[in-house]
């Protein structure tokens, strides 16, 4: 590796957008996040609060690249979705942050039930607390999935268990009673009412939102079913992407999983993973990075569960991104690979 190499590592895509939100200066780049959702910003938001030392390399690298990007397309859109007030308040301090916000979320259209996207899991735990389980149902399945897991997380098992058989069973619900839950949410949140979308939940809503629990609440919360539906518990573990599932993308998409996963998660990842996913890794890197990714492996030693566990979510969870953003695709129906 050179020295210049050494001083200017590779930029993630995130690192870059945190690079020219950072050059636009506070005014423009709230232009910018107004029209992201809360998934993008919390993202790149936590990318902005990490940046230090950025060289002036890098900064002309992502201008260059952006012009050239821009240039090549007739507008800019970005997907949607989670987490602004979080990411604001840990990048500029509550104070500086407050005002910030209320520009971005004033300018945006946001109805009552997308207003619970851009709060804490927690807060919105407490929100829906103490209403009729088919409204907390209603609530769930519209949340993002990592989301609605974080909120669940916030619930007894006995009301997590009753919420998440009601998601499955759950297919559309009337304008009107989406209509009735908007104004009733935005009586507390304020916004607009915008009550069009109305299927939600289902089988595969369920086994999106057990993904993201963590994994004894997930095991607990599956034994529970198996015992209440046990068909519908194997139609829900059929629909989850589970760590060793990973085997079975095709090679585009490892490959371009292994561009956006960290080498230290990486490897307290595969530390309990199988034979099967290992390999799928390893015919993926070059053989001298697979050869260091072996070492770093066997140097490791033991490692606790729940660090792999987490390390595990980690790699899914970019996964999952990469999947809702057409990246890759999971479950291996990307193709035939060709040999």
């Amino acid at each position: 590796m050179s020295s210049s190499q050494a001083v200017t590592p590779k930029l993630t895509k995130v690192d870059k957008a945190a690079i020219l939100l950072l050059s636009l200066g506070e005014t423009d780049a709230a232009q910018v996040l107004r029209h992201m959702g809360p998934k993008e910003v919390q993202r790149v938001g936590v990318a902005m609060a990490q940046m230090r030392n950025v060289h002036r390399e890098q900064v002309e690298q992502v201008m260059s690249e952006f012009v050239t990007v821009v240039g090549d397309q007739t507008g800019l859109g970005v997907g949607s979705d989670n987490y602004i007030r979080k990411m604001l308040t840990s990048a500029l301090g509550e104070d500086k942050a407050n005002g910030l916000i209320d520009r971005i979320l004033l300018g945006g259209n946001t109805s009552g039930l997308d207003s619970l996207k851009w709060m804490e899991p927690r807060a919105v735990a407490d929100v829906i607390r103490y209403e009729h389980p088919q409204i907390q149902s209603i609530v769930v399945a519209y949340l993002d999935p990592d989301q609605a897991g974080e909120v669940l997380a916030h619930f007894e098992h006995k009301a997590r268990l009753d919420i998440i058989l009601r998601v499955s069973s759950l297919n559309t619900v009337q304008p009107a009673a989406l209509k009735e839950l908007n104004t009733i949410l935005e009586k507390q949140f304020s916004g607009n009412s915008n009550a069009t979308r109305t299927t939600l939940g289902g089988v595969k809503r369920a086994a999106d939102i057990m993904n993201f629990l963590d994994s004894s609440s997930e095991g607990q919360l599956m034994d529970s079913i198996r015992e209440v539906d046990e068909e519908l518990s194997g139609q829900i573990e059929d629909l989850m992407f589970v760590f060793n599932n990973l085997k079975d993308v095709d090679d585009r998409g490892i490959q371009a999983l292994l561009r956006e996963v960290s080498s230290d998660v990486l490897v307290v990842a595969l530390k309990g993973a199988d034979e099967g996913v290992r390999e799928k890794i390893f015919k993926n890197m070059s053989k001298r990075a697979a050869e260091l990714l072996r070492d770093d492996l066997e140097a490791k030693g033991p490692v606790r569960v729940s660090d792999v566990e987490s390390a595990q979510k980690e790699v899914l969870t970019i996964a999952r991104r990469m999947a809702e953003a057409g990246e890759i695709v999971l479950g291996g129906k990307g193709g035939e690979e060709m040999i």
